[in-house]
């Protein structure tokens, strides 16, 4: 973010947070809020100032509120926890999709199926039907169809990988329900409350933060501000991934351990 072409909401974040650890966010725009007129009032403590009928984020509220989710996702994560990603917002996909990839873990990037918390079992159904029929088109059992049938289920597949491709990881009710723009994804949000699944969001001050169990202020529309928080919690998972493995690996010497001292005591 150049001098030339600082904003007044950049040049009001500059002075609040001058400091190298916040230039990060704000050559993100995670300092960005929504205009007045928009924020909810309860989001009001998390609101620095207003530049140009533009809220500006507190910065150092959104940072211990990232820090504050991070510990709870590495933990869910230790505990073999599942976590479901929702994003369907155009800034958001291929990061979301990466991140969920790179962790074998579930997510929606294109609308979400209502019910795909509460109805698990009619998703899952959706999703062994998906998985069938790729098996059914790799292995040619299809060929026996005519060349129309064959289009029409070549169809169905593609509509059921758009809806719950993303989802094919999703094994079972997930355990952390990881949101970007809860707002845009308010149904999915209320789902995971009915099941009192938690819900980490990453908001800007539009949302009501009654919803969120845990809420990181910021800019929830921006490419590069979605791309900080999703660093944040990519950190999560990796110190989650590796304390759970460490957690086994000394699970699994223990036993060996014991396996060993009780076979030499039998020997005696």
């Amino acid at each position: 973010m150049s001098d030339e072409t600082i904003t007044p909401q950049a040049e009001a974040a500059q002075q609040a947070y001058p400091s190298e650890a916040s230039r990060e966010m704000m050559d993100a725009g995670v300092f960005y809020g929504r205009k007045k007129s928009k924020t909810n009032p309860k989001m009001k403590s998390y609101v620095l100032a207003n530049r140009g009928g533009i809220e500006i984020i507190n910065l150092q509220k959104t940072e211990e509120a990232a820090e504050e989710a991070a510990g709870f996702v590495a933990e869910k994560v230790r505990q073999g926890g599942l976590v479901l990603f929702v994003g369907a917002v155009a800034a958001a996909d291929k990061a979301i999709t990466d991140l969920a990839k790179k962790y074998s873990f579930p997510h929606v990037t294109a609308r979400w199926v209502g019910g795909s918390i509460t109805n698990y079992r009619n998703i899952a159904k959706r999703i062994d039907y998906m998985k069938k029929l790729r098996s059914d088109f790799a292995s040619h059992a299809l060929d026996k169809y005519t060349k129309k049938e064959r289009l029409e289920l070549e169809k169905e597949l593609g509509r059921l990988e758009e809806l719950v491709g993303g989802l094919e990881q999703l094994t079972r009710e997930p355990d952390v329900l990881i949101v970007i723009d809860p707002v845009l994804h308010d149904t999915a949000v209320r789902e995971a409350k009915i099941k009192k699944i938690p819900v980490v969001a990453f908001a800007n001050v539009d949302v009501d933060p009654d919803l969120i169990d845990y809420l990181v202020p910021g800019n929830d529309k921006a490419k590069l501000s979605i791309e900080w928080f999703l660093k944040k919690m990519d950190k999560a998972l990796e110190t989650g991934v590796a304390a759970r493995a460490a957690a086994l690996a000394a699970a699994q010497e223990a036993a060996k351990k014991a396996e060993t001292a009780g076979a030499k005591a039998e020997e005696k």
